[in-house]
């Protein structure tokens, strides 16, 4: 009887233990197949995010190709009229206060001011094909122009400079005002007029010449 309960005991221990194996390698399979997903997962997730950046690249490549086709569209389409019947690329226009100045009295032609224009130091602006604007005092003289017609713009840049004449007086006898500085912008809407020093000059109906870059083709004849 001892015998039999025994073997009974035996029995049941090997289907608990059986039961709990099974358990187990069920339990492994499923931890196994989980991990494999959560892999899977995670790598379809990653490549996911990978693609993703990857389009978004694409889309910021495009748009820059875009943006770069407006620019050269910009460049190409725009342009300034230089006064020959050509027009040319828009680029900063000079300002009064982007230039150093300096002034020199001359005697040819009757006598007459050379005006100098430089661009400052890490400066590079065009002058435009048009008569600087060069008036005296406050009254609102202003030179007209010594040319018939305008010439070319004029890029400066590092020791490029570009010049105008000024011959204050066209008229004969003895009228005029008299004045020591002379006011120069490059336009009409030039916002920083600058004023220059000069010798002392009589102003009756002056002309002022294009801007060249010769100082010898800047001499005005009336």
């Amino acid at each position: 009887m001892s015998g039999n309960r025994r073997k009974a005991l035996l029995v049941s221990v090997a289907i608990v233990g059986g039961a709990m194996l099974m358990t187990a390698c069920q339990d492994g399979d499923a931890t196994s197949d989980t991990g494999a997903a959560a892999q899977t997962s995670s790598s379809t997730g990653t490549s996911g995010k990978t693609a993703g950046k990857t389009s978004g690249s694409g889309e910021a490549a495009t748009g820059s190709g875009q943006s770069a086709g407006k620019s050269d569209q910009s460049a190409d389409g725009s342009g300034v009229d230089t006064g020959n019947g050509k027009r040319s690329k828009v680029e900063q226009t000079c300002g009064a206060n982007d230039i150093s100045w300096s002034t020199k009295a001359e005697t040819q032609a009757g006598g007459y001011i050379l005006i100098t224009a430089k661009a400052k130091s890490g400066i590079t602006c065009w002058l435009p094909a048009a008569l600087p604007t060069v008036a005296f005092g406050s009254d609102g003289t202003q030179a007209g122009p010594a040319e018939q017609s305008v010439g070319d713009q004029i890029k400066l840049s590092g020791s490029t400079a570009a010049y105008a004449g000024v011959q204050t007086k066209t008229t004969n006898g003895n009228g005029g005002v008299q004045f020591d500085n002379i006011i120069v912008a490059v336009g009409d809407s030039d916002p920083n007029p600058v004023s220059l020093p000069v010798d002392t000059i009589t102003v009756d109906k002056p002309i002022v010449t294009n801007w060249h870059t010769a100082p010898t083709d800047a001499v005005p004849f009336s």
